[in-house]
């Protein structure tokens, strides 16, 4: 295990009606605050109006900033920031998924920035004094409601770029799973695909002695295989919502990378099918995923898919190592396609032409450190492997 310094700092109100607290949540920092969503899901469902008469029964003044694309736009971003400096906003509540989030994040980022939030985005390094950040999840995938991350694109120049800050991190997250009874079938499954993929990006490392963090990501593992089939089936079932909530954000607030040491290569791969192709995120990762696996299996590798397959899908150990890392392989791509995902490039719109400029943009110096490493070349093999 290598060293590391643990800091959660969001504190998580989890269950049913733990929207009581926010008010108090929001007047801790402040009393003015920009609430950023999406479209009209949170209507649909009474959250909006449930949030907006707190709020005005707790005198906290507010504006508002609809619209936030699932594929968050920098000028959305940009009209965020101007409406928090023209309204001197002081905390920005995010209600929604993680692209929600996301953007709510680089608003707050960016409104104590003199320059192009763009730069905040390109350059993580100019992130400084970042407003406080509240948010209400509705969606379970990216885990942006405990973790620093955002993921901005511009569409201009076909760009979807992630940046970071420990400062973006949330005050504050109210998850109730009561508020993704409504999400679709489609979005369940792509967000249950984007928890796993986040969870096998830390996974899937070569860091000795993390048997720890090996463990929890494989119960992880277990519970979204769970389930995700029964929040499909059963979009009311509470305890498929909860453990899907919560795994969304233990898989990417730390808890289980903390002492490893990999870089992320499917991300960063998908980010480059939603920038040219504005494709669902976890779609794209699904489709990506087994290909991954399968062009990374070799003698080094081997041992960590065979730990895999036993421990999250139940594989006779004593096997050959091969035999039980490919089953495991052909059982996630095969879960992947019982929860409804598509599973090849075409059926979502993309075909070769544009394959080769989009590993190029996908490559990044670091994948010669990954589980497996890679270069240009091999991310177009991959590419190509999933049309």
């Amino acid at each position: 295990m290598e060293n590391f310094n643990y800091s959660i700092p969001t504190k998580v109100y989890f269950g049913k009606g733990q929207i009581k607290n926010l008010a108090a949540i929001i007047k801790e920092y402040g009393n003015k605050i920009l609430i950023a969503y999406g479209g009209g899901s949170i209507k649909k469902i009474g959250l909006y109006d449930e949030m907006i008469k707190i709020l005005n029964d707790n005198s906290i003044s507010y504006v508002e900033l609809s619209g936030i694309e699932p594929n968050p736009r920098i000028e959305t971003v940009r009209k965020g920031i101007k409406i928090c400096k023209e309204n001197n906003v002081e905390v920005v509540l995010a209600v929604g998924g993680g692209s929600t989030i996301d953007c709510a994040k680089v608003i707050a980022a960016g409104v104590k920035y003199e320059g192009d939030p763009w730069d905040l985005v390109t350059s993580p390094q100019k992130i400084n004094e970042v407003l406080p950040i509240v948010t209400i999840l509705t969606l379970s995938a990216t885990g942006s409601e405990m973790d620093p991350h955002a993921v901005i694109s511009d569409m201009t120049t076909n760009q979807k770029l992630g940046t970071g800050h420990e400062n973006m991190k949330p005050k504050a997250s109210i998850l109730d799973p009561e508020y993704t009874y409504s999400v679709p079938k489609n979005q369940t499954a792509a967000g249950t695909a984007d928890i796993m993929s986040h969870i096998f990006e830390t996974y899937f490392n070569h860091t000795k002695g993390v048997d720890i963090q090996d463990s929890t990501a494989e119960g992880l593992l277990r519970a979204c295989i769970k389930y995700g089939k029964i929040a499909i089936e059963n979009p009311k079932d509470y305890d498929a919502r909860a453990n899907l909530m919560w795994a969304s954000s233990w898989a990417i607030n730390g808890l289980i990378s903390y002492g490893t040491n990999s870089p992320w290569v499917v991300h960063p791969m998908e980010h480059e099918l939603s920038a040219f192709y504005d494709i669902t995120h976890g779609v794209g990762l699904a489709i990506l995923t087994p290909h991954w696996m399968k062009y990374s299996l070799d003698d080094t590798t081997v041992f960590k898919f065979a730990q895999y397959g036993i421990n999250v899908w139940g594989i006779d150990k004593n096997l050959d190592k091969f035999e039980i890392a490919n089953k495991a392989i052909e059982k996630t791509s095969e879960f992947f396609k019982e929860l409804g995902i598509p599973s090849t490039l075409r059926e979502v719109g993309i075909e070769e032409d544009k394959l080769e400029l989009m590993a190029k943009k996908a490559m990044n110096p670091y994948f010669k450190y990954a589980f497996k490493p890679l270069d240009e070349n091999d991310i177009l093999k991959i590419f190509k492997a999933a049309l």
